[in-house]
C-alpha cells in the first residue's frame, strides 16, 4: 500500500511550520526531476547532484521564511530555483574556463586591445605587492572579502582601506601611463 502524498499547499504550509517530514516529502517528490533537469543541462552527474542539493537548500529555506506567495505554485518554484542554480553553475564554469585560459595572469583577461592589456600589466607591476594581490583576488579570482582578508592576514574591516588605496593607486598610475 502506497502512502498518499500531501498536496503542494499542505507541504508548503507544513514546512513553514517547521515540520521536517514535509521537507522530506518535498525532496522525495521533486528530487528526480531536479536531478535529471540538471543532468540534461550540465552533462555531469556530480554537477547535477550539486545542483539538486543547492536547489533544495534554497527551496526549504525560502519555504521556512514564507517566501513562497502561492503554495500551489510549489512545483514551478522548485523547478525555477533549479534552473537558476543551473544557470549559476554554467556561468561559474565559463568564468573558470576564461580564468584558466588567461593563466591567472593579471591584465591578460578579456581585453581585445593589446595596448590596454599592456598598460594594465605595467600598472599592476608598479603597485605594491599587497595591492597587486588584492586586485588579483578581488577582480580575477572573485573571492569574497573575508577570504581575501584571511589570505592577506588582515582584519576584514581593514580590507576596505586596502581596496580603496589599491584602486586609487591603479587609477592614478593608469591615467599617467595613458597620457604619456
Amino acid at each position: 500500500m502506497q502512502k498518499e502524498t500531501p498536496s503542494d499547499t499542505t507541504l508548503a504550509d507544513d514546512i513553514r511550520r517547521g515540520e521536517s517530514v514535509a521537507e522530506t516529502a518535498v525532496y522525495e517528490k521533486f528530487a528526480a526531476r531536479v536531478y535529471y533537469l540538471a543532468l540534461s543541462e550540465l552533462r555531469s552527474r556530480e554537477d547535477a547532484e550539486d545542483v539538486r542539493v543547492e536547489t533544495f537548500l534554497r527551496v526549504i529555506k525560502a519555504l521556512r521564511n514564507g517566501q513562497l506567495r502561492s503554495p500551489e505554485a510549489l512545483p514551478g518554484f522548485v523547478l525555477g530555483t533549479a534552473k537558476n542554480v543551473i544557470r549559476e553553475r554554467i556561468r561559474q564554469r565559463r568564468k573558470e574556463e576564461r580564468i584558466a585560459q588567461a593563466d591567472n595572469e593579471p591584465g591578460d583577461a578579456f581585453f581585445i586591445d593589446p595596448c590596454v592589456k599592456q598598460a594594465i600589466k605595467q600598472v599592476i607591476r608598479r603597485l605594491k605587492p599587497r595591492e597587486q594581490a588584492f586586485l588579483v583576488m578581488y577582480f580575477y579570482q572573485e573571492l569574497p572579502p573575508d577570504q581575501i582578508a584571511a589570505r592577506l592576514n588582515l582584519k576584514p574591516e581593514r580590507l576596505r582601506l586596502i581596496k580603496s588605496r589599491a584602486l586609487k593607486h591603479f587609477r592614478e598610475m593608469y591615467s599617467r601611463l595613458v597620457k604619456n
